[in-house]
């Protein structure tokens, strides 16, 4: 059953020239003019120009939604360039939101683009949503999400959401009024560190393409008011086997946002509900850090330390300082390769599976280890400049 989304009214007229480059969707009578004119009325903002919101905005502002706007505060960086399609080399060092404006003008002259260069937080987020109809999820991390759809919730705005990790996709619609939100999905986020990010765990470049696409799909058919969206469904995506599956959801009466008696009626910590800053304190601020120009200095100086890589084999063979290679889910097995009272430098790619090494290790009565701070990739940019970062 279609969905129909109240947007402002289509008052506006398509010129010869739109008339033209909309004539693809005009000959279709489940677009047609009327339908087109829904989508030049229509008001869509983007959360983030990475690579979820690369296809998003690109297709969006090709298929003539009118209005789109885009938050972000990032810049290009080289390790975006495998997936994040609307950046090229030469916007490297380039706001997101610089570069992707050039090309969506350069698709589309009669978009009406719309930039916000900040982050996302609770103190602009309901000021921002207020002026769109719909609201597209490009974020990557837990706390953002929360506050998209709890902001969602609040402001009456359709959450289309997507999400990504090395071979795998979900996509749904969150936050109408007849389906759930995001919370009736995942009412607790998982604790800090389960899930690894992008950056740590890696990404199909294609993932994110495919999953944009969907959810921009998604967007255009709540403007047109056409199909079955999937609101109160979540769509599973397996790229490796190239399977789909579908889960039903419902809508939860006992959720604190969207549920009949709802107990969140305002935006909140979302680090802090997600246990972001107290994961701060005990891994990125903990005393048994160690900087990378300390360990080279002290390498250099013959001292007795002992480096232990916590990477994956693959990951060593792109880069590596040298040491004893234990992947992190392997250490419990071979912990008693380990000499205890030897002092210990653990690292990875950026610290984090590191960090979760150090707690292990403490625990099992290992009392000499640190946690190279920022891992190899601080080494590379600070100690060896020549070594590739990835």
């Amino acid at each position: 059953m279609a969905t129909t989304l109240e947007t402002q009214p289509a008052t506006a007229t398509l010129s010869n020239e739109e008339i033209l480059r909309y004539s693809r969707h005009l000959i279709m009578p489940e677009v047609g003019m009327e339908g087109q004119l829904k989508l030049k009325a229509a008001r869509v903002l983007c959360i983030g120009t990475g690579g979820l919101g690369s296809p998003l905005a690109l297709y969006l502002a090709a298929a003539g939604v009118g209005t789109l706007g885009l938050v972000d505060f990032d810049v290009v960086d080289y390790t975006n360039l495998q997936r994040q399609i609307i950046h090229s080399t030469a916007d490297v060092g380039r706001k997101k939101l610089d570069s992707a404006a050039d090309k969506l003008k350069a698709i589309n002259p009669f978009l009406n683009l719309r930039t916000f260069d900040t982050r996302l937080s609770s103190a602009n987020a309901l000021e921002l949503f207020r002026d769109f109809d719909i609201i597209a999820d490009g974020t990557d991390n837990f706390p953002t999400r929360y506050l998209v759809n709890d902001a969602c919730v609040l402001t009456g705005k359709p959450n289309v959401y997507g999400s990504i990790f090395r071979f795998e996709g979900q996509a749904s619609v969150f936050a109408t009024e007849q389906g759930p939100c995001y919370r009736c999905l995942y009412p607790e986020p998982p604790p800090p560190g389960l899930v690894p990010s992008c950056a740590e765990g890696g990404v199909l470049g294609i993932l994110p393409g495919l999953v944009g696409v969907m959810q921009a799909t998604e967007v255009i058919k709540l403007i047109l008011g056409k199909g079955e969206p999937l609101i109160g469904r979540l769509l599973l995506i397996d790229a490796l086997n190239m399977k789909f599956r579908e889960l039903k959801l419902r809508k939860n009466r006992d959720c604190p946002v969207c549920g009949t008696h709802p107990t969140v009626t305002k935006l909140i910590d979302y680090n802090e509900f997600c246990g972001i800053r107290g994961e701060e304190k005990s891994v990125a601020n903990a005393p048994t850090d160690m900087q990378v120009e300390e360990l080279k200095r002290r390498l250099d100086a013959g001292d007795d330390i002992f480096v232990l890589d916590v990477r994956e084999p693959h990951e060593y063979q792109i880069c590596n300082i040298g040491g004893q290679l234990i992947p992190l889910n392997d250490l419990p097995s071979r912990v008693h390769e380990l000499d205890s009272s030897r002092e210990i430098v653990a690292h990875c790619k950026m610290g984090g599976r590191s960090a979760k090494a150090v707690d292990f290790l403490r625990q099992a009565g290992f009392t000499k280890i640190h946690n190279l701070a920022g891992g190899i990739n601080a080494w590379a940019e600070r100690v060896d400049p020549k070594m590739p970062k990835y």
